[in-house]
């Protein structure tokens, strides 16, 4: 399995494009903010001849959901997330005027749910997904077993946790979640945020402070 990460807009959010020899690929969180960062991603995929099949978020905060319609109006695929995190798509626009962002663009619908431990499958891959609630209530991380990968989106950081002061957040669901969900996996497991350096679960046991 290879995985791509590009950091995208102002909020330096991580996109992961992820595929392996059979040269499918999954798109997980698609934060491509602007028509540059929409250029180098596409450029990415073409220079690799990837089959993009998947489009999956984490969870839908602004930034997390930037470049969704892009990637449904280039490749034709829809996202796919938790139902609990539908209502943020219409509060897309109205959080980005918020934050001061210069961004015009339309929020765009899913094309289906994601469920727990549905498995998601591509090539010759296969992820798991794990809800974990409390930084949004729709939160999913994407793991899997024989790489030894989870992408969690905002639960899990290195050194830290995801926020939960935004609508719908919770910190002991949070908390709750991570150590039911996350903590059980192999210490090896290397752990990809949606902001930040990787970690692995076994450092975040001993060195996470909020932990």
């Amino acid at each position: 399995m290879i995985i791509k990460t590009f950091t995208f807009s102002p909020f330096q959010e991580n996109t992961y494009l992820v595929f392996d020899d059979t040269l499918e690929a999954v798109l997980i969180d698609a934060g491509c903010f602007n028509e540059s960062e929409q250029l180098q991603l596409k450029n990415y995929i073409h220079e690799k001849n990837l089959i993009l099949k998947r489009l999956l978020n984490t969870h839908l905060h602004l930034d997390h959901q930037f470049g969704n319609r892009f990637v449904t109006e280039t490749y034709g695929l829809k996202p796919e997330a938790a139902k609990e995190d539908e209502f943020l798509i219409a509060k897309m626009l109205t959080q980005a005027r918020m934050f001061g962002l210069p961004f015009s663009g339309e929020a765009q619908e899913l094309g289906a749910y994601i469920e727990d431990n549905q498995e998601i499958c591509f090539g010759n891959s296969k992820f798991i997904a794990l809800h974990v609630p409390g930084h949004s209530p729709g939160s999913m991380a994407f793991y899997s077993e024989n790489e030894g990968v989870l992408f969690a989106g905002d639960v899990l950081f290195n050194g830290s946790i995801g926020r939960t002061d935004l609508e719908q957040g919770d910190y002991a669901t949070l908390i709750r979640s991570i150590q039911n969900r996350l903590l059980p996996l192999p210490d090896s497991t290397v752990v990809y945020s949606g902001h930040g350096p990787a970690t692995t679960i076994g450092n975040e046991k001993v060195n996470n402070p909020y932990l």
